[in-house]
């Protein structure tokens, strides 16, 4: 993972995140209770593990992958705190192995690192008469982990684009579950002007009907606002907070990437200025150019990744 980018950015005009909120490719750049007991785990390798979970809030089986500690096997007394890292849109739970080298980083070091499905759309969110995603990462697969492999009760939650947004909305609808949340190019205002549109769009491309995940945004506003990270910021006190977004302005090669990662810009200065007039700490770190894609996510896990480790109590 590299070094952090360091340029600042310029603001981005309302024209412009019109035009990217329109765009006809949108959505196709996400691309980039008590549980009960778990099937046998697949071994994936000397600590990688696959597990399915059935799942009461999901009406199904779901997998989580896990990576367990080095010494897991040779400390059979030890509890260790977790580390939750959600994926994106149009992703799956095997994305952060198969895109970072999060195997290799955590080794040596007492943490359990879960990734949890969260469905087609990657939206972990209680779905409106539907799955309830939300349980399933906050509730059931912590439950399944301090049963099965002993996993302590401290918890960090950190995810790219989609996965952001659950990382920040688990963290500010559940105070207290989390000590620390981490958010690479997430949706962190869902109400924001045009953000409802990009949400609906990630919905579609999976054939689910737009209001299948909170209703109709003018109609189901309270809804929409529960749901709303920006709107819930005040649970977020006391939860150690990393927030990165570029302005996706200026990039080279593909412009679909830079395109959405612009539309969500305007959203991701709002969140932070709102935990900023909340007096709620936040470290941030927005920057100009960048694309919605892995190439920047990376360096930004790794740039966030001293305040995780302080926050699990594990060596950074």
């Amino acid at each position: 993972m590299s070094d952090l980018p360091q340029e600042p950015a310029a603001g981005v005009s309302r024209r412009t995140v019109a035009r990217a909120t329109a765009a006809a490719g949108l959505a196709a750049l996400f691309g980039a209770a008590a549980t009960a007991p778990a099937r046998a785990a697949t071994r994936l390798g000397p600590r990688t593990r696959d597990v399915s979970v059935p799942s009461a809030a999901l009406g199904r089986t779901a997998p989580v992958r896990l990576i367990l500690p080095s010494d897991f096997a040779t400390r059979p007394d030890k509890k260790y705190p977790v580390l939750y890292l959600l994926h994106g849109a149009h992703d799956d739970y095997t994305s952060w192995t198969r895109e970072t080298d999060i195997e290799a980083f955590t080794a040596g070091r007492d943490l359990i690192v879960a990734m949890p499905d969260a469905g087609p759309t990657g939206i972990p969110s209680v779905w409106r008469g539907g799955p309830d995603y939300e349980t399933f990462q906050v509730k059931e697969v912590p439950a399944l982990l301090a049963r099965d492999y002993r996993a302590s009760g401290v918890r960090a939650v950190a995810g790219v684009s989609t996965g952001g947004y659950g990382a920040m909305a688990h963290a500010a609808r559940h105070p207290g579950a989390f000590t620390a949340a981490a958010s690479y190019s997430g949706i962190l205002d869902t109400t924001a002007p045009g953000v409802p549109a990009i949400m609906d769009a990630i919905v579609a491309r999976e054939n689910l009907p737009a209001a299948s995940l909170w209703g109709n945004p003018v109609f189901n506003l309270l809804t929409w606002r529960d749901f709303n990270p920006r709107a819930r910021a005040t649970g977020l006190r006391g939860t150690a907070l990393y927030v990165s977004q570029g302005s996706g302005v200026g990039g080279g090669g593909d412009p679909l990437p830079g395109i959405l990662e612009s539309a969500l810009w305007p959203s991701a200065q709002g969140f932070a200025r709102t935990l900023a007039l909340m007096g709620v700490p936040a470290t941030t770190h927005f920057y100009g150019g960048g694309g919605h894609d892995w190439a920047h996510w990376k360096p930004e896990f790794t740039a966030s990744w001293p305040i995780l480790a302080r926050a699990l109590g594990v060596p950074e």
